[in-house]
């Protein structure tokens, strides 16, 4: 597993960062067909005849991630049953391109928040949707199963998802 590199989601979905995005050698190697940039840097064709998407989109909270969810996560369906694989990617590969592949799975893989978030932090660790995006996937969970895995809780830092709190205090000695 890459860190800070490419990783696969999914059979059919990977997710990296921006520099990895850049790599033709690592898309080839791993038979990308689609790239699909929610970054605002827009420097990625690096292979003619791969399909390209690019959403310009900011890692502030107030950005609205929502409206993509169906549309990115139904993209990344229909190349997957064409045969192909998709590289979803943002800047670092933490926070928006987590988001979206975080509501592929659970759109698309029926998982819910809580288990689409263990899935995905197992295969890349550095995943942390910033509060806006988490507050949106937990909208999006409502609205798919009509409950939610997840809770927006009070801590000394300001709002966080209940899962943060645990991990927290899993990671503490005592």
């Amino acid at each position: 597993m890459s860190i800070s590199g490419l990783n696969q989601v999914t059979d059919g979905l990977f997710l990296s960062n921006a520099a990895a995005a850049r790599k033709a050698t690592l898309l080839t190697s791993h038979h990308i067909t689609c790239v699909i940039n929610v970054s605002q840097d827009y420097r990625m064709h690096v292979i003619p005849d791969l399909e390209y998407l690019h959403f310009p989109l900011a890692d502030l909270p107030e950005t609205r991630l929502y409206d993509l969810f169906e549309y990115i996560s139904h993209k990344i369906h229909e190349v997957k049953a064409a045969g192909g694989q998709t590289l979803l990617h943002c800047a670092a590969g933490i926070s928006r391109s987590a988001t979206l592949c975080l509501a592929y799975l659970m759109k698309y893989h029926g998982l819910t928040l809580l288990a689409a978030h263990a899935h995905l932090k197992a295969r890349r660790p550095i995943i942390h949707p910033n509060i806006g995006f988490w507050r949106q996937l937990i909208a999006y969970e409502l609205h798919l199963f009509g409950k939610n895995t997840v809770q927006i809780i009070d801590s000394p830092v300001g709002p966080i998802p209940d899962i943060y709190e645990t991990e927290t205090k899993n990671m503490l000695p005592f």
